[in-house]
């Protein structure tokens, strides 16, 4: 799997419209950014610290073919990069993710 991380007003669009495009910074880079089941935890704290009401969406990275890139990205790992629109119906699960009192993200086991 590979992990996608919404605000709460995303996720609610994105099922509004069955599509995702990207966020903001999705569309500045030109591709969806997602992260590995090793990298997810990293990313929301590198991205998102502070926020809460934040979705993971799951999703089975054999679905997108040649759209899915592994490339170099921070600290030189490779990351997944889909360069295409993400749909609804690709979403395996959505979790809401917690937080703890110390504002810490609380993930569930990932795969």
């Amino acid at each position: 799997m590979i992990y996608k991380i919404l605000t709460d007003s995303q996720w609610q669009t994105f099922q509004a419209e069955k599509v995702f495009t990207g966020s903001p910074v999705d569309l500045q880079d030109g591709f969806i950014h997602f992260s590995g089941s090793d990298q997810a935890l990293e990313t929301a704290n590198k991205h998102f610290a502070g926020q809460t009401n934040l979705m993971l969406l799951a999703v089975d990275p054999e679905r997108f073919g040649k759209t899915l890139k592994w490339e170099v990205s921070r600290g030189g790992a490779k990351f997944p990069h889909l360069y295409d629109e993400l749909s609804l119906d690709a979403i395996q699960s959505a979790t809401q993710i917690e937080t703890g009192a110390d504002g810490s993200f609380r993930f569930p086991e990932l795969d």
